[in-house]
């Protein structure tokens, strides 16, 4: 009998600690960014893109945790959401930012998430747009503000400063923005780039800068020495645009997708 009682008070902790974990008392473990990559959620197309893109690097180089509060802007069709909302779903929160003039790209958006709610539910999409929509700061402060090749096209409509003014804000003090864009040659005049899509990072340092951020690191992760930046019709030309169509085509393909600078800016703690 004694050593019943004994027997008992052992397995009595473990056996609660069971129906912890089986309860879901303790959050499950994240999904890993390999399991996420690997989802049937994504389309071949996507899943093919990941040789150009390099999304669990570029999100190590950048430090996105699974606990991370991450603002994406502009995110398009939704390639890094289908990545980001699901890694985040658990323990941390994605924002998706869209631009206010974007309503046909926003209701596709939402058709996406809509489709899969067990992957995508707890996203939350955001308005923003010059003068009066730049408030993109979550609740508590943002942990990180990223955005893929977005750049250029804030350059013609001269809101590159009021935006990078809006992400750091958007920071908590310590927080970090996060760059991907096509990369310019050194030197290239600002109208090439409203033109051609490649900005120099002289340009995007500058800018950033200017909005309170320091330069943190810089990252070749997305570097492409095959792209020579020279097309008629601009980083376009290239995958997966494509916009020559059949002219030359396999010539790009061998190219792949642009040459790109990765960018880490930090806002100050203090």
């Amino acid at each position: 009998m004694p050593f019943q009682k004994s027997l008992s008070k052992l397995l009595l902790p473990l056996l609660c600690c069971s129906l912890a974990f089986t309860s879901g008392a303790f959050a499950a473990d994240p999904p890993s960014l390999d399991k996420i990559m690997a989802g049937e959620h994504r389309s071949d197309a996507n899943r093919a893109r990941d040789v150009y893109r390099h999304p669990k690097e570029t999100l190590a180089f950048f430090g996105v945790k699974p606990e991370s509060t991450v603002v994406e802007i502009s995110p398009g069709g939704g390639w890094y959401a289908e990545l980001l909302a699901p890694y985040l779903r658990d323990r941390g929160q994605y924002v998706a930012v869209f631009s206010a003039l974007s309503v046909t790209g926003l209701k596709n958006f939402k058709d996406k998430l809509a489709a899969r709610p067990a992957l995508y539910d707890k996203t939350r999409i955001v308005s923003m747009g010059v003068p009066d929509k730049l408030d993109i700061r979550p609740e508590g402060g943002a942990d990180f503000v990223l955005t893929f090749r977005n750049v250029h096209n804030w350059v013609d409509d001269d809101n590159v400063d009021a935006f990078m003014r809006s992400f750091f804000d958007a920071l908590k003090p310590g927080g970090v923005l996060g760059v991907v864009e096509h990369r310019a040659k050194p030197g290239s005049k600002l109208k090439a780039a409203i033109e051609t899509g490649y900005m120099t990072e002289e340009y995007v340092i500058k800018h950033a800068l200017m909005a309170g951020f320091k330069l943190d690191a810089k990252s070749e992760v997305n570097a492409n020495p095959k792209d020579t930046k020279d097309y008629k019709k601009g980083v376009w030309t290239l995958p997966p645009t494509l916009t020559e169509g059949e002219v030359d085509r396999a010539k790009y393909q061998a190219i792949g997708e642009s040459d790109r600078m990765t960018l880490r800016f930090v806002k100050p703690a203090k």
